[in-house]
């Protein structure tokens, strides 16, 4: 059975993470019977809170009691902190730039951050959606690190050719792309030769 972790951190952009939790916990899915594991920070659910007016817990309940694993940050001794407990893929989404660094640095010092390290040492997808723009050199140095180490660098930066009608088609443009790198396929998913004729 493949299994997969999401991580959501203290950056704008609560709504990506909870779209590809959406996404992956469906029965129409792309994934249907995976397992699933999210890590979010204390950071994250006051985030997701304030962007979307629910509490992170309770949308997570709403995909389906028991579907989503919740993980606590600050839990060094959960499963998802070592390289035995195999994953098929981790996706940070948002990534703050704090996180980012750290992972970049090598610091573990919760689990989103170990996390990413498992991900990197292990050799399996490791996914990045940074939101914040614009970005400091500090945080270009990061990114390129990170890249040279194996992850993809994903930035929340929705296209506009398939003229996405409302924020919920420019959500799943990059959800979509997430999937992607994760060998995974959004149903209905618009491509840029599926855009129809002009």
């Amino acid at each position: 059975m493949a299994r997969y972790l999401i991580c959501m951190t203290g950056a704008s952009g609560a709504a990506y993470g909870i779209r590809l939790l959406k996404a992956l916990a469906s029965a129409e899915g792309p994934c249907p019977d995976a397992e699933l594991h999210l890590v979010a920070s204390e950071w994250a659910r006051r985030v997701v809170l304030e962007e979307t007016g629910f509490p992170l817990d309770g949308q997570v309940e709403a995909l389906g009691p028991g579907r989503i694993e919740l993980h606590q940050s600050g839990d060094l001794a959960s499963p998802l902190s070592s390289g035995s407990f195999r994953l098929d893929g981790t996706a940070i989404v948002p990534c703050s730039m704090g996180t980012a660094g750290a992972i970049a640095s090598g610091i573990s010092a919760n689990l989103v951050q170990r996390a990413g390290a498992v991900a990197l040492k292990e050799g399996w997808p490791l996914v990045l959606v940074p939101r914040e723009s614009p970005l400091s050199l500090v945080s270009l140095r990061a990114l390129v690190a990170l890249k040279e180490a194996g992850a993809t660098i994903l930035p929340a930066s929705p296209g506009f050719y398939a003229r996405p009608a409302s924020v919920d088609e420019l959500v799943d443009q990059i959800v979509a792309r997430i999937l992607d790198r994760l060998g995974l396929s959004m149903p209905g998913a618009r491509r840029w030769e599926e855009r129809g004729e002009e």
